[in-house]
This record gives structure tokens, C-alpha cells and sequence, in this order.
């Protein structure tokens, strides 16, 4: 059975599903900060082994990634969503499926994008989360994280309009990804943009090539 969070978030994400496909079908790609993260990411991961977007809504992003020359696919938990995504990007990937369920084999993907997908998550399911991309990821592997950036010490939930969701401060989730295993490259936040309600904060890690690489940086 589907756990009821991610239940509440399947069900918003399919009632508005066209809506959302028409108002932010190409969001980020006119954003030149948040681009420049995306296709830094690209970069690094391009020859890296297939790159998996998880939670990745209409799939533009994935199809952004595919551009860039990665062997990107997407998943969502949304069925509504993958049937946008794979109407607009014939012949690419895309599983129905939650993140955490995505057929790969473990240390496979050389990349994974979370972009805007764990803020609907319990605070106490992250951790788990950043477990499972660790796992899914090949050491050297880079994870990609997208969030509504909070300047509290301590996760913030707010009124998303479509399921509940919550504000992250950028350090106590790199400390989680830390713990996790993973090694900061960069991050990122910057101020509400036009139409935008909160500041956005993006995260850059990279799984440890050997054991305890995390801790020493």
C-alpha cells in the first residue's frame, strides 16, 4: 500500500496535472541561476552512466538533460504527470512509480536529479530518501536537490498549493546528505523571482568514491 503522504501528493499532482504542465512546463529553463545548477549537473554527470529524474513532473527537465547528452530518464509518482511527460517526449523514459521505487540496480545511475520532489516528503522520510539515492548512486555519483529554501534552523512547513509541503534550511539538509554519505560541491539560493513566493535553494552532492571521503572534506 502507498503510503498516505505520497497518496495525498499523487492525487494533487494528478487533479491538476494539465494545468501544472501548462503554467510550469518549461520552468527554470528562463532562470539563469537555477539553469546554470541544472547544466552544471549535466555536465558533471553526462558521462557518468544514466541519470535518473525523480519526481520529474511534466519531463522537461529530463528532456533538458537528454540535450545536454545524458542518458536521462524520469519517474513520478503522479500517473497523470507521466502521461504528459511521455506525450511530450516520445521515445524517452518515464516510470509511474515513487522515487525511492525506481528499477535500478543499486550503485547503477551516474546521476540523480531530486528537483522540487523531497519538499513534499515528511521531514523525518528525508533522511531515508537521501539513503536511497546514496544507494542508487555509483560511487562519484552527483545528486542534484531543488527545494524552497528556509532561513530558520529547522524545517518550515507552508501552504503549498497542491500537497503539504515543506521549506528546507540549505545547511541542516546538506548536513543530512552528509550524514548520508554524500560530499558538498556547491549550493545555491537566491531571492523569490517574479511570481515567486519564497527564497529557492539548490544543492550540489557527491557520493564518496571510498568510505568516509563525506566525513574528511
Amino acid at each position: 500500500m502507498i503510503a498516505s503522504h505520497l497518496a495525498t501528493t499523487r492525487a494533487g499532482y494528478d487533479s491538476v496535472a494539465d494545468l501544472y504542465a501548462d503554467l510550469f512546463g518549461t520552468a527554470f529553463l528562463d532562470m539563469p541561476f537555477d539553469l546554470g545548477m541544472i547544466n552544471a549537473f549535466g555536465r558533471l554527470v553526462r558521462d557518468a552512466g544514466p541519470v535518473a529524474d525523480l519526481g520529474c513532473g511534466p519531463g522537461h527537465l529530463t528532456a533538458h538533460l537528454r540535450s545536454l547528452g545524458c542518458d536521462a530518464f524520469g519517474a513520478d509518482v503522479s500517473a497523470e504527470m507521466i502521461r504528459i511527460a511521455r506525450a511530450a517526449h516520445p521515445g524517452v523514459r518515464f516510470d509511474h512509480v515513487p522515487m525511492t521505487e525506481v528499477d535500478v540496480r543499486d550503485g547503477e545511475l551516474g546521476g540523480v536529479l531530486a528537483w522540487y520532489s523531497i519538499i513534499h516528503a515528511p521531514v523525518a522520510d528525508v533522511p531515508g530518501l537521501l539513503a536511497a539515492f546514496h544507494r542508487m548512486l555509483a560511487p562519484g555519483g552527483h545528486l542534484l536537490l531543488g527545494f524552497f529554501a528556509s532561513d530558520t534552523a529547522e524545517p518550515v512547513p507552508f501552504d503549498h498549493k497542491v500537497a503539504p509541503a515543506t521549506r528546507w534550511p540549505i545547511d541542516a539538509l546538506a548536513d543530512l546528505a552528509a550524514r548520508a554519505g554524500f560530499a558538498e560541491v556547491a549550493r545555491l539560493r537566491r531571492e523569490p523571482g517574479e511570481g515567486e513566493r519564497h527564497r529557492q535553494g539548490h544543492l550540489l552532492v557527491r557520493k564518496s568514491v571510498q568510505e568516509g571521503e563525506a566525513e574528511a572534506v
